[in-house]
């Protein structure tokens, strides 16, 4: 599922190579299978997000993900938060992704979303598509909160909404949140450097590497269920 690949990319921190890249990116998204509507909404975000300014870009994608907990791309964080059962389902997700031939030599955890993603896009649509089922939930919790602020990310969460193709309340979801008082302020953020750190993982890496992705060819052949225990 190459589309899966795309908006791994789009969803990361923007970078320039990610700007050259646009005519390879768009060719695989006219090309994909989801519906019009969502295919032309990822086509817009990439025409808006490519024509402005890239420092712009990465200081509003800094506003969004890095700032609060409630728009985390972290999977576990919408999950588990900071209880010792999210160490569990991240060593439980490295697992997989090794028995999958993926080795992580970067600094993002096993459950940042465009890692899972990139992960997908290599495991065949059927699997994808169940990879992305278990966590549609949390996409489309992700999807509302932007919406709820007006950005354009939103797009993104929604065309996997779709191809997850999972029938969705979205508007049951939408009310849930519109009470939510927002994270991202000074105070909370405050709130949130004073809570204890919490290590889940035994050995944390400290420096950049690679990240080896597994073949075309590799663990097609079953699909392990994510240690999520959604709560929706």
């Amino acid at each position: 599922m190459k589309i899966l690949r795309v908006l791994s990319l789009l969803m990361d921190y923007p970078t320039q190579e990610l700007l050259d890249a646009r005519p390879a990116l768009e060719d695989v998204v006219a090309a994909t299978s989801m519906p019009a509507d969502s295919k032309q909404a990822v086509l817009d975000f990439i025409a808006r997000k490519f024509a402005g300014d890239l420092l712009q870009w990465q200081e509003e994608y800094d506003g969004l993900f890095e700032r609060g907990r409630s728009l985390s791309l972290l999977l576990f964080e919408h999950v588990h938060g900071e209880s010792r059962d999210r160490g569990q389902a991240m060593v439980d997700l490295m697992n997989q992704y090794k028995q999958a031939g993926l080795e992580i030599s970067v600094n993002e955890l096993p459950d940042y979303i465009p890692l899972y993603l990139d992960f997908l896009s290599t495991q065949g649509e059927e699997n994808a598509r169940l990879g992305l089922q278990e966590v549609a939930h949390i996409l489309a919790l992700l999807a509302c909160r932007l919406e709820q602020r007006g950005s354009d990310y939103a797009a993104i969460f929604h065309g996997l909404i779709k191809l997850s193709e999972m029938n969705l309340d979205l508007a049951d979801l939408r009310a849930q949140i519109a009470e939510e008082k927002p994270d991202n302020t000074a105070k909370e953020l405050d709130k949130v450097w004073e809570e204890e750190m919490v290590n889940f993982m035994d050995n944390a890496q400290s420096s950049c590497g690679s990240t080896n992705r597994p073949s075309e060819g590799q663990r097609r052949d079953q699909h392990i269920p994510l240690n999520t225990d959604l709560l929706f």
